[in-house]
């Protein structure tokens, strides 16, 4: 990775990462997270495809958007975290327990610079978003080891794409660079991204799961990416009844790195630039994020969980 990511990196406390794949000696066709990959393929397509993600890294992001965004996410990961303290010590999950990826209270850090104090009578958990928060509540009082499904579609993300979409959050909605609104983003107790996902995904390669179990999980991973989307479904409709000035948010074409082609071709391109130690081309995407206007986009919090989600192809 180039020194200019690597810093930048750093004080994201993990940021832009060079999410190369593990040598091919030290994986299995049966480890959980090639079968992730295998099992999410379809669905991540079709996550890839959806004109959500492809407004917004055409578009514009919209702040009333953006911060309905952090909403639905501060109850989605209320709810997962609830059910991971509560399951820290099951032999399912306790070695995939690690509490500096808490999300809960950055995002009410980031609630209460958006919206005030007084955040909590402000908001309330949207249908869409209340349909993901049983789901995890019920995994985690009844089969525990499919939170795995969750915690890793989740936390991996957040660790990939996730860091690409903050810088473009920061700018395009005029954010301060001290982290205000976009706490989310940054994990303090993580130093390395890179190296943590590599542990993460070794740790969870070891549980001793059978392959009946194992095929559960990326059957839940795959609902997991439903969720997602129909969260960003109910997020477009919110949209259309939001009148607001917008901030141009655009992406350019690639050709400019040799790839050649529109970035409506592949709209996690900037989570793969990113994952493959594309400084240059990150620098490209900071300038355009203000240079590009065209149609219309949601928000950047939820769509930096697709964009990451798609390092599983990219690790």
């Amino acid at each position: 990775m180039e020194d200019s990511v690597k810093a930048e990196s750093a004080a994201d406390g993990g940021g832009l990462v060079n999410a190369e794949k593990e040598p091919e000696d030290t994986l299995s066709p049966t480890d959980l997270s090639e079968l992730l990959a295998a099992g999410t393929k379809e669905v991540h397509e079709k996550a890839e495809n959806t004109q959500f993600v492809k407004d917004f890294l055409r578009g514009r992001i919209r702040k009333e958007l953006f911060k309905l965004g952090d909403v639905a996410l501060y109850y989605t990961y209320e709810a997962m975290e609830e059910e991971i303290e509560r399951n820290k010590d099951h032999p399912d999950f306790s070695p995939l327990y690690f509490p500096e990826l808490n999300r809960r209270d950055a995002l009410s850090r980031d609630l209460d610079y958006f919206y005030g104090e007084d955040w909590r009578e402000q908001v309330s958990c949207s249908p869409a978003t209340q349909r993901y928060v049983e789901r995890i509540h019920q995994v985690g009082q009844e089969e525990p080891v499919l939170l795995v499904a969750h915690a890793y579609t989740r936390y991996m993300g957040d660790l990939s794409g996730g860091q690409v979409l903050k810088k473009v959050a920061q700018r395009a909605l005029k954010l301060p660079s001290t982290g205000e609104g976009v706490y989310f983003y940054q994990f303090d107790g993580i130093h390395s991204a890179k190296a943590f996902k590599q542990l993460y995904r070794s740790r969870m390669n070891e549980l001793e799961l059978d392959m009946a179990t194992k095929d559960r999980l990326v059957a839940e991973a795959v609902l997991a990416f439903q969720f997602n989307m129909e969260v960003f479904d109910e997020l477009e409709e919110m949209g259309k009844d939001i009148q607001e000035e917008v901030m141009d948010a655009g992406m350019p074409v690639h050709g400019a790195h040799g790839t050649g082609g529109d970035i409506n071709k592949c709209p996690y391109y900037a989570a793969q630039m990113a994952a493959s130690g594309g400084s240059a081309y990150v620098g490209q995407l900071a300038m355009a994020v203000l240079r590009h206007p065209t149609g219309q986009v949601l928000f950047a919090a939820w769509v930096a969980a697709l964009a990451g989600l798609a390092a599983w192809y990219f690790m």
